[in-house]
């Protein structure tokens, strides 16, 4: 009978245990090379001698922040829920930009975790101050306002150092000459809201050794700098001194066509601030919206000074087609600040930004800014024993499923049972997609039964294309474009059922707001259109909404227990 009994655990066991096991690793991806190139109008006649281009950072690079320190310049941006987070460049002379590393680099600091890709990191602000460098942040929805720190700003930056009490987004740190140290954020106003994005600028001195605000906090601004117009989203506030006035900076006008700068000064440090007459100090609302190769959104400035003393500012703003489209995110200019009767002035009204702007007095050599900016070919060989830091995660991955080391001169990709549309972490790694006009394409392996990889070009968990490859059995392969554009299910716009070969070639291309799909087997015939003339639209800030760009790159999906959101 124990014999009996025994057979029968072991037969149940056996028919049982397969049916709720999960089922095995997925072979990964193999992808040879990424190459992405750019082919702007705005950026074909050439550079004049002793200029640079503008923008200084393409591509989704939104809310710069400064500061100067030891000979050189650092700047850092919002990263939202992508990871690495708020990366950290480095000049010296505010041309010429290197990413050195990223404050948030390590999957313990933060999750970003169930929520969207525009929440996450808002408006990092770069502060140095005897030897240390500190960011100071927003995680929203995450955990709230913190501080990080580094003695060398490539990195290791600390954990989070979170600031309890302190609501509101876009903090940002001012060291006084006395040595009393202040923080300054957006809030809500100390009275009722009187309409839709009434804001307040608050500040109240911090204990950085103990990372903790002390003493009352005060309102700075209450709406903006006229109150009486109901002015909206007064935000990014960033505090100066020069000739013994304090300067107050802020964004005002949300992040969209109204988006301008204004200033305000006092000769105490808690105020009263007294507008700019003037203002905004920087803004494009004013122009007329056919203007060619227009640039929009302008705000969200900060001021640094040179060594010869002159001043400049980094902004955010826009490239648009259509009006008010726009794939390429928020970006980073810069441009020279006039002083004027003791007020700094980025851009004059009814002023246009330019795209051509005459270098500092101390930049050395031609302003070749690639991969920065300007029409370029980037490409990967994927040789490196890392990963450049050009690429970026939706969210925080919770394993390593990107991999340079088990094929030497390929990047493997382990593919997940997320897809594109999860608020977890798929295993796609995107690029940023920097030029109204490009091509980004790569060569992958053949993937196993049961995933799909190939090439994404996504702008939120809820506006996507996939241009994918998934095996059908035997010696035939599907090649097909899936999309998601804000409503509805995922659906498929285009499919073709092909022979199999051991590798294939995919391509993604873009003009304003039409995109091509295309493959190539290696047949000989080249590249053949999948679909052609496909709506761009679908990766439009404006359309898709929130605060990002696109973002371009290799993508593998485990279909077999495929997990949405």
């Amino acid at each position: 009978m124990r014999l009996l009994m025994a057979m029968i655990v072991l037969l149940l066991s056996a028919t049982v245990s397969p049916l709720g096991a999960a089922p095995a690793p997925a072979p990964p991806v193999y992808f040879d090379w990424f190459e992405y190139s750019g082919h702007d109008a705005a950026f074909e006649t050439p550079l004049p001698a002793g200029h640079y281009r503008n923008p200084i950072l393409a591509g989704f690079h939104a809310d710069p922040s400064i500061v100067s320190a030891n000979g050189r310049f650092y700047l850092v941006n919002s990263s939202f829920t992508y990871f690495p987070g708020i990366p950290v460049f480095e000049s010296v002379d505010l041309v010429h930009w290197k990413q050195i590393g990223n404050v948030i680099d390590r999957p313990t600091q933060l999750d970003f975790d169930g929520l969207s890709v525009s929440r996450g990191i808002f408006a990092p602000a770069i502060a140095y101050h005897d030897g240390m460098f500190y960011v100071v942040t927003t995680a929203v929805d995450s955990g709230g306002n913190f501080i990080a720190t580094a003695r060398d700003p490539a990195g290791p930056w600390s954990n989070p150092h979170w600031l309890p009490g302190v609501g509101g987004i876009d903090p940002s740190l001012f060291f006084d000459d006395d040595g009393t140290v202040y923080l300054l954020n957006n809030d809500v106003p100390p009275g009722p809201q009187r309409y839709e994005g009434h804001r307040a600028i608050w500040m109240q001195q911090i204990d950085l050794a103990a990372f903790k605000p002390v003493g009352p906090r005060r309102v700075l601004i209450d709406g903006g700098v006229e109150p009486a117009k109901n002015p909206i989203w007064i935000e990014g506030p960033h505090l100066y001194k020069r000739d013994g006035w304090y300067y107050l900076s802020d964004a005002e006008g949300g992040t969209g066509p109204q988006h301008s700068q204004v200033v305000l000064r006092s000769r105490d440090v808690w105020g009263p601030y007294v507008p700019y007459a003037d203002n905004p100090i920087l803004t494009q609302r004013d122009l007329p919206d056919d203007r060619p190769l227009p640039i929009t959104n302008a705000g969200h400035a900060d001021l640094v000074e040179g060594p010869d003393g002159s001043w400049w500012a980094v902004f955010l703003a826009s490239r648009n087609y259509d009006t008010r489209h726009y794939n390429t995110g928020r970006e980073t200019y810069l441009l020279p600040v006039h002083w004027q009767n003791g007020w700094p002035v980025i851009l004059p009204a009814g002023q246009a930004i330019p795209y051509a702007v005459k270098a500092p007095a101390w930049m050395q050599g031609e302003a070749s800014q690639a991969p920065s900016t300007g029409n370029f070919v980037d490409r990967d060989a994927f040789d490196a024993p890392v990963l450049g830091t050009g690429w970026v995660h939706v969210r925080v991955p919770k394993q390593a499923w990107a991999d340079l080391r088990v094929r030497p001169g390929s990047l493997a990709v382990h593919p997940l049972p997320e897809n594109l549309d999860t608020l977890r972490n798929p295993a796609f790694l995107g690029r940023r997609q920097q030029h109204l006009r490009f091509e980004a394409s790569t060569a992958m392996t053949r993937p196993a039964a049961g995933v799909a990889a190939g090439l994404a070009a996504f702008q939120s968990e809820a506006y996507w294309y996939f241009l994918g490859v998934r095996s059908l059995g035997g010696d035939r392969v599907a090649v097909f474009l899936d999309v998601r554009d804000g409503g509805g299910a995922t659906r498929t716009l285009a499919s073709r059922e092909l022979d199999a070969t051991p590798s294939l070639r995919l391509r993604i291309a873009g003009d304003a707001g039409h995109y091509a799909f295309a493959f190539d087997t290696g047949d000989g015939r080249g590249w053949q259109t999948l679909a052609d003339n496909v709506d761009g639209t679908v990766l439009s800030t404006d359309r898709a909404g929130g605060f990002v760009g696109a973002l371009l790159g290799p993508f593998a999906r485990d279909e077999r227990a495929l997990r949405s959101k």
